[in-house]
């Protein structure tokens, strides 16, 4: 199962030549990311990003619907791997995988991922893990 998040892209996100700007794609996952946790109920002051990697696939021009899809690819411990897709006009414009960790801003430190939120994610595993 996948969840979709729906965005266009805006004349913000755009370079000198008319397309997103790599750094653009980082917004759109997070984006996705944050949308994807409050649809499930995480609360997102919980999280800390640990990691962030794109593969850009296609240009993406201003005005254009994007399309972020968000699936689980690993639930460890303390940490869950999302993997993303963005697509545009029925394109993979990018693919992300990204490590989130639970954390605990208190003690400074990584927290255990609740049962509750596990069997959520778990629905989630992805078709590309």
């Amino acid at each position: 199962m996948q969840h979709l998040t729906a965005l266009h892209v805006r004349f913000g996100d755009t370079d000198a030549l008319g397309h997103i700007n790599n750094a653009g794609f980082a917004q759109y996952a997070e984006a996705g990311r944050l949308d994807f946790f409050a649809q499930l109920g995480v609360d997102v002051n919980s999280i800390i990003l640990a990691n962030l990697n794109i593969d850009f696939r296609h240009q993406v021009r201003f005005g254009e619907q994007l399309n972020i899809q968000t699936g689980v690819e690993r639930v460890g411990q303390t940490s869950v791997t999302l993997l993303q897709t963005v697509n545009a006009n029925g394109r993979v414009a990018a693919e992300m995988r990204s490590v989130v960790v639970l954390y605990d801003y208190e003690q400074h430190s990584p927290r255990a991922i609740p049962a509750a939120s596990r069997e959520h994610f778990e629905r989630y595993r992805s078709e590309r893990a």
